[in-house]
């Protein structure tokens, strides 16, 4: 008995082999990755579902035949009964699951054409150039602009990220109902201190007049939140008033900080900050052929997508130098035409499948807990049955 399971277990094993290797070369890649692509899960009409329910219990229904032939006569005890119907279940199981062994298949497929390194490569190579690649309208749009470019997302360099305050300015003192309201941008600043040094105020002034110029009244009121950790003190306040409209070194396309989609298992506002200073390089410390550079891996990573795009590079790295310099009025004109939600939906299509790949999808799992039982329950029945009725009779035994 213990031979016959065993060799079972092995036929079953290459069989899962042979539809692992169908998977891996039945995988189409990403270029043809849309918003329907999942790993394999049983749909009852396909080429996988039809083979799999054939093979399936043409295999199953040849295990129980040998097992009844050649092994129901054998005289079995509770406990080799339940041992039997243990490896029988596990049996039972690795029949019913072909199915994930061909969505491994696939999985080993993709991670060969695309790696989670070079994947995470190309999340940050989109990242880094996102403020580039809105559609004209994004930049001029008066809704748009206001969440996509703002000052308070710039990042980078210093003395920012800025935080924003507006006062209202009232043209007569005396008349209220004529005002305007103005805003203003401060820096956001970080001081520590130790905690016995905060709790006195006296002394916490003495240390802000020091670093800052502020008097103790004036800290108080610039302080954005207080953390306190062990025998530190971190404030962090509002600084210097910051005048982004006169900076050289400020321009629309720092004034995003999004992310088409955040590498997985890092801290999002760290990416930020280092696609920020990224960004910021290829703008002003590198020379037009690091963009240039960059935005020729964009071509390349569209094609490899199967992204739709007309972007010329060359062309697009003229642009952006050309509106970084102030001349806003047709950055609408911007030649980086692509399909961005094509784009957009391909990358969380493949995160999906890269970090939550649902080899078992739950639609299926009812199912397939009461087939893998109801299968087991009834083949097992039927060997424990035959045991009874085929097994030597006492009298039998005796002669």
């Amino acid at each position: 008995m213990r031979s016959f399971l065993i060799k079972s277990i092995i036929i079953l094993v290459f069989i899962h082999l042979a539809y692992f290797l169908y998977g891996y070369f039945k995988f189409t890649g990403i270029r043809e990755i849309d918003i329907y692509t999942e790993f394999y899960r049983f749909k009852f009409y396909d080429d996988v579902s039809i083979s799999h329910f054939f093979v399936t219990g043409l295999f199953l229904l040849i295990v129980l035949i040998l097992l009844i032939r050649n092994h129901s006569k054998e005289k079995y005890s509770a406990l080799n009964l339940i041992k039997t119907g243990a490896a029988l279940l596990f049996i039972v199981f690795l029949s019913l699951t072909f199915f994930i062994s061909y969505s491994f298949g696939m999985n080993a497929k993709l991670k060969q054409e695309l790696s989670a390194k070079n994947f995470n490569a190309d999340k940050k190579l989109l990242n880094v150039l996102n403020p580039f690649l809105y559609p004209g309208s994004h930049y001029n749009s008066e809704t748009l602009s206001q969440t996509l470019f703002n000052v308070t997302n710039i990042l980078y360099p210093k003395p920012y990220p800025v935080m924003e305050v507006t006062d209202t300015v009232f043209y007569d003192p005396a008349d209220k109902q004529y005002f305007s309201l103005e805003s203003k941008y401060y820096s956001i600043d970080t001081l520590k201190m130790l905690t016995t040094g905060y709790e006195k105020l006296k002394s916490a002034a003495n240390a802000a007049n020091e670093l800052l110029g502020f008097d103790q009244q004036e800290l108080q009121k610039r302080i954005i939140s207080k953390n306190i950790r062990k025998d530190s003190t971190e404030i962090i306040f509002r600084g210097t008033e910051v005048d982004p409209k006169y900076d050289d070194d400020i321009c629309i396309f720092l004034e995003n900080k999004a992310l088409i989609s955040p590498i997985y298992g890092e801290d999002i506002a760290k990416q930020q900050r280092q696609n920020a200073i990224d960004r910021y390089k290829l703008l002003y410390k590198l020379n037009q052929d690091s963009l240039l550079q960059s935005f020729k891996k964009l071509d390349s990573l569209l094609k490899r997508y199967h992204i739709e795009s007309s972007i010329n590079p060359a062309n697009l790295t003229k642009d952006v130098f050309r509106f970084r310099d102030k001349d806003q009025d047709q950055i609408d004109q911007i030649r980086n035409n692509f399909n961005r939600n094509a784009l957009i939906e391909k990358i969380n299509i493949l995160n999906r499948l890269f970090y939550q790949p649902r080899f078992f999808h739950s639609s299926i799992r009812e199912i397939f807990v009461i087939v893998l039982f109801s299968t087991w329950l009834f083949g097992f029945s039927i060997f424990v049955l035959s045991a009874y009725l085929r097994r030597p009779k006492q009298s039998a035994l005796k002669r």
